[in-house]
């Protein structure tokens, strides 16, 4: 009988083992591949100087609207100015409409952004717009009322209180007041949230958001202590309190609200930094940042916020990724500045400058 010898069955047993081995090996390799991260870039594009002495010819094409120092006006997105409006009292401007006016406006001159007058409203008050969207805030201080295009009041709503937040959307308008009550308004006028926030020792209303379809409005209400809400349109008479936390410091100056586009996440700047409330999976998250926030832009393509807060002579832009993520932050010296994103594109004013950045991952 022909047998094995002890040593031809353990080379035997040691083969297998290796060849067990690097099947194990090699499907390892293969489940716990991941790809390697891409890391974002922001790459200068160009830098124009604002000119302050009046307009350049209209450059047609998309314009951006900037508000820097004591001008207004548009540039192009490759970097041509198409309109350069110094002011000495203040102004207001949008994509669409553009207004200068003084302490003791009379009438509202509404124009658009080659210059021409779309509209003049002969209603005391300063003007403000969001998009094509037309407000005049009355000298009360206590009212406000929208205009169409043509300079029809579509809507104005007046209380006792002083107003102190405003916030409008293509869903609609919310209104705060220094008696801490809060009223979000449907496009076509009807009143659709109304009720006072509460749960501090005093009451008020330091700032306001509603989301893009207007069914979420968000505020920071109160003083000892102070907290952040957002509440909900039910269809009863009382809206749905969705999220609330009290705030790690009171402040009563006015605060900076944001809803990101899907209205998942909702930021928001108190005494020290930025709040973050992930709705949808009811958390929050709280970033140190210096000074106080700005402006909160939002780049929809690439998923990114971007923050910009002034502390003094310094501003800081801060690029935060969902939901709490900071990626990177930069810091300028400057008397004025604003932040813009569009697309792929971010603009950054500094002074009497205005750069384009690409934003890039690879």
């Amino acid at each position: 009988m022909n047998r094995k010898s002890p040593i031809s069955a353990k080379n035997n047993t040691k083969a297998k083992l290796a060849i067990l081995i690097g099947v194990f090996c090699l499907l390892y390799i293969i489940f716990s591949f991941r790809p390697l991260g891409e890391e974002l870039h922001l790459t200068p594009d160009w830098t124009i100087a604002i000119d302050r002495e009046g307009a350049a010819p209209d450059t047609g094409g998309n314009l951006v609207p900037f508000k820097l120092g004591q001008a207004i006006g548009y540039f192009s997105d490759d970097g041509k100015m198409a309109r350069c409006i110094p002011y000495s009292f203040n102004a207001a401007i949008s994509p669409n409409y553009y207004a200068v006016y003084n302490a003791d406006n009379s009438r509202t001159q509404v124009r658009t952004p080659d210059g021409n007058i779309a509209v003049t409203l002969d209603a005391p008050g300063f003007p403000y717009f969001s998009e094509d969207r037309i407000f005049i805030f009355f000298p009360n201080g206590s009212s406000v009322a929208r205009f169409d295009a043509s300079g029809e009041k579509r809507w104005a709503y007046e209380d006792y209180s002083p107003i102190t937040a405003f916030s409008s959307s293509a869903g609609g308008s919310v209104i705060g007041f220094a008696d801490g009550q809060l009223v979000s308004i449907l496009a076509d006028g009807r009143i659709d949230q109304q009720y006072y926030p509460g749960g501090s020792e005093l009451s008020a209303i330091y700032g306001a958001a509603i989301s893009d379809d207007g069914s979420l409005i968000a505020c920071i209400s109160g003083l000892r202590t102070q907290r952040f809400v957002v509440s909900k349109r039910t269809s009863g008479e009382h809206p749905k309190v969705i999220f609330h936390e009290y705030l790690p410091e009171d402040s009563n100056t006015l605060r900076m609200i944001r809803f990101n586009a899907d209205a998942g996440m909702v930021f928001y700047n108190y005494k020290g930094g930025l709040g973050v409330a992930d709705l949808k999976e009811a958390r929050s998250a709280h970033i140190p940042l210096p000074g106080t926030v700005v402006q909160i832009e939002e780049s929809r393509e690439f998923g990114l916020m971007f923050v910009l807060s002034r502390d003094k002579g310094e501003y800081t832009v801060t690029v935060l990724e969902p939901f709490d993520q900071v990626l990177s932050t930069t810091s300028f010296k400057a008397d004025n500045s604003f932040l813009l994103v569009q697309g792929e594109h971010v603009f950054i004013g500094r002074d009497n400058k205005i750069s384009r950045l690409t934003i890039s991952r690879r």
